[in-house]
């Protein structure tokens, strides 16, 4: 039987283990706590009834009691019917330059035996993906999408090939299955995504959809939950026109019906997030030069509602579709505007101070935020919050210890109902925090020392030019993991953004010193919270 909350799962310094969800929050006693430090990896399936972990020995599934030998096993995954146990581990050849063995295994999860066995050098998008209802799955095999059905992988029933296919998505939902494919331009050709039908991928107008642009050198795709629709956030490395030193990025709708059209974001700048509403009929994008804008827009891309400015980098919907959360953190301080967004009215503005995690509880009523290493390496720990403002729950990791990670059991859709949405904060016996107090930026080398007469002042989160940046909030250069990912493509990725990130350290110290900034490199500045999160996400699971 289902617990009455989700639990929640933590992983650090202290071992692995879990937490009665609201409103008990003691350690729950449905899995023996792993003491340690050697959990690595673990992962809910996708209705939490099943539960994954590797210690750095072995895989385990606690609810049938299997135990793979994976010591270096870094990514896990259940497929959607909890059927298939996906797990990845780096690939490495042999010293003789011959190739290595296979590194993908797909577990049957009754049984604990070996379906199949694939080598998959890349850790980015190294799963194959699901249909929900588990009749298809697909992979990405040398420029081409593989498809499997009904979990026989020794036999690929279709492929969908394309010059250079780079990636693909497909659709949420029942059958009929869609599929979006990602070419990148090449030899002064645009790059395109379009959309197809399974299996119909011949002919030359088989696509549903096709949008072609030539400023993309990767793209990020997002189907709403109805399947009818997918929104494109395409983004260059670089500006070429010199306008920004760190690239551009345009926001895309296209449907299965075949319309298309370029999403007019009315404030220049970064596009921070993009999110889908769970009713499918309107999204939500957060940009600009902070302090950043945000808006939702419907189907026909038109904004429907203005959020204003705000120091935010993010949005986030209930499960329910009926609560937004526009949120700053990374090098923002971690304000959070609640809204209910069918009357568009501001519920509560908690802040979450240092955080580098947020997530949605699936009853829709609470809301965690945690602070973790290696993003940061102090004060770590987590709260849990209802959306009304109130802390319900505070953790805070002792201060020669780690957070690594923290997440709730998922649910599936339906089994929480929706609840009328309130404005008053709920009682709570955690007590309020006094919030910090906004300071001057001072670079390290002038920290721990008299302060001298500045031009630089601190700066309120309303400032036009520069977004503020706590230096507790900044990642030390000498805490940013040296390892590398076995992929040379990522890796060149995250040397080139640190040393962007160490180019805006300069400027602000630069700054510090009251030197007058250029307007280019105040957008330069700009861009450090969006560059902090591209290096996190490069960096899970390295």
């Amino acid at each position: 039987m289902a617990p009455s909350a989700p639990l929640l799962t933590v992983r650090g310094s202290e071992g692995l283990y879990m937490v009665n969800g609201p409103p008990h929050f003691t350690e729950s006693t449905v899995f023996p706590r792993e003491s340690g430090k050697n959990c690595k990896i673990y992962t809910f399936s996708k209705d939490g009834t099943l539960f994954a972990w590797g210690n750095g020995e072995n895989v385990t599934n606690k609810g049938l009691l299997h135990s793979f030998d994976l010591p270096k096993a870094v990514c896990l995954e259940f497929s959607p019917k909890n059927t298939v146990l996906a797990t990845w581990q780096p690939y490495t050849t042999s010293k003789d330059g011959t190739a290595g063995t296979p590194n993908l295994q797909l577990y049957d999860v009754k049984t604990g035996t070996c379906l199949k066995s694939f080598i998959q050098k890349k850790m980015q998008n190294w799963c194959p993906s699901w249909s929900e209802d588990e009749t298809l799955c697909a992979r990405n095999v040398n420029n081409e999408v593989h498809f499997f059905e009904n979990n026989n992988f020794n036999t690929i029933v279709s492929k969908l090939h394309l010059q250079k296919i780079n990636d693909f998505v497909l659709s949420p939902g029942p059958h009929p299955y869609k599929v979006a494919v990602y070419v990148p331009g090449s030899k002064g050709a645009p790059s395109f995504v379009r959309l197809y039908q399974y299996p119909n991928f011949g002919g030359p107008h088989a696509a549903l959809a096709n949008k072609s642009f030539f400023k993309a050198d990767k793209v990020t795709m997002l189907w709403n939950k109805k399947a009818t629709a997918v929104l494109v956030i395409a983004s260059t490395d670089v500006d070429k026109t010199g306008a920004s030193y760190y690239g551009e990025q345009t926001l895309h709708y296209i449907a299965t019906n075949g319309e298309s059209a370029v999403v007019q974001l009315p404030k220049n700048g970064p596009i921070y997030d993009v999110v889908w509403n769970s009713s499918s009929t309107e999204f939500c994008a957060v940009y600009g030069f902070m302090p950043a804008k945000a808006t939702i827009f419907n189907l026909k891309c038109d904004p429907v509602f203005d959020f204003g400015t705000g120091p935010r980098n993010a949005a986030y919907y209930s499960p329910h579709g009926h609560i937004l959360v526009l949120a700053g953190f990374g090098n923002l301080r971690g304000q959070m505007e609640v809204w209910d967004v069918k009357n568009y009215k501001l519920i509560s503005k908690p802040v979450a101070s240092d955080s580098t995690y947020f997530a949605w509880c699936p009853d829709g009523e609470h809301i965690l935020t945690a602070t973790c290493a290696p993003r940061l390496r102090v004060n770590n720990g987590y709260k849990i919050w209802h959306y009304t403002g109130s802390v319900l729950h505070k953790y805070d990791v002792p201060s020669n210890g780690e957070l690594w990670q923290v997440s709730w059991q998922p649910f599936l859709d339906g089994i929480f109902p929706a609840k009328t949405i309130t404005y008053q904060a709920v009682p709570s016996e955690v007590p309020n925090e006094v919030p910090k107090v906004a300071t001057a930026y001072r670079p390290p080398a002038l920290r721990n020392k008299p302060i001298t007469n500045s031009k630089l002042e601190a700066r309120n989160d309303k400032s036009p030019d520069l977004a503020p940046t706590p230096a507790p909030q900044s990642i030390p250069r000498n805490t940013i993991s040296q390892s590398t990912s076995g992929d040379p493509d990522i890796d060149k990725k995250i040397k080139n953004l640190k040393k962007k990130l160490k180019a805006i350290e300069q400027l602000k110290e630069q700054a510090a010193t009251g030197k007058q900034l250029e307007k280019n490199q105040l957008e330069k500045i700009q861009k450090e919270t969006a560059l902090l999160q591209e290096l996190e996400d490069l960096e899970l699971g390295i």
